[in-house]
């Protein structure tokens, strides 16, 4: 009798131990097809303190100049998440029909724009990259291949014609040394195709380490809470002063060049929230 109580107390165990080991097995699953959502927020303000409010807030740049915005747009595109492995999962790469963003500040919500992401691959993610405007492999698609996001974009005042391209960041507002009263207008982007035409290449990718692992499942939609410091607009690592040569322009000159580096440091992972 006591060998057989052992024998049965032994199989169970065994059969405890598979029924967990397959449990956990199937939880693990590298080959699980399930996907989830991600949603992204964005939040634009002045060193890190967020939501601008247009026509009201006020910063002073390095030099001392102060400026409020009056209009705060920019596109954001490929948008790309890196696992812990450093694997990516490229989302809508290239495709500005379902991969390509605005960023409007009049939009906001409590200060905060939301881009909602969907078939996300089950995995644990540690970093986020994507592009600040559009890029050239994506505008030499032609208007066929970008046709939703060509009226967009044309609807937010976010292109030029079809042969110059996308307006990626829109600022405007006022500037001055006591009070912000003259007016000042700085669109970049590209200026059709930038090889053929022999101008810079504005477009930017940026890469941003997460604080906490944003775990996507068909259960958890993370959120990653990305501030915005547009201080760096003036005040980045070349400390710029709008005048009257800069302040209307349009295009990729040297001025919009040197604002484009600067805005591409603006970006910061504040928090992730796996809900």
């Amino acid at each position: 009798m006591k060998i057989y109580k052992f024998l049965s107390l032994f199989f169970i165990a065994i059969t405890l131990f598979t029924i967990s080991s397959c449990r956990n097995s199937d939880d693990d699953d590298p080959q699980d097809t399930a996907t989830g959502n991600l949603q992204i927020k964005f939040e634009n303000g002045f060193n890190n303190l967020g939501n601008i409010v247009l026509n009201q807030t006020v910063q002073t740049s390095a030099a001392g100049q102060k400026h409020k915005f009056s209009t705060l747009k920019y596109v954001i595109s490929n948008i790309t998440l890196i696992d812990e492995s450093g694997n990516e999962f490229k989302y809508n790469e290239n495709n500005p029909d379902k991969g390509a963003f605005i960023i409007d500040q009049a939009d906001a919500v409590a200060g905060v724009i939301y881009i909602d992401l969907n078939g996300i691959p089950k995995n644990n993610y540690k970093k986020v990259k994507f592009g600040l405007g559009i890029s050239q492999q994506a505008y030499l698609l032609g208007m066929d291949g970008q046709a939703e996001f060509w009226t967009k974009a044309k609807q937010k005042g976010m292109s030029w014609s079809w042969a110059a391209g996308y307006v990626f960041v829109k600022l405007e507002g006022k500037y001055g040394t006591g009070t912000a009263d003259t007016e000042f207008m700085n669109h970049t982007g590209n200026m059709g195709n930038v090889t053929a035409n022999h101008t810079p290449d504005l477009y930017r990718e940026i890469t941003l380490n997460l604080p906490t692992t944003a775990r996507v499942t068909a259960q958890v939609r993370p959120s990653i809470h990305i501030l915005a410091d547009l201080n760096q607009f003036l005040s980045g690592s070349k400390a710029l002063t709008l005048d009257t040569a800069n302040n209307m322009m349009m295009g990729s000159g040297q001025h919009l060049v040197d604002v484009t580096n600067n805005l591409t440091a603006m970006f910061k992972v504040d928090h992730v929230h796996n809900d």
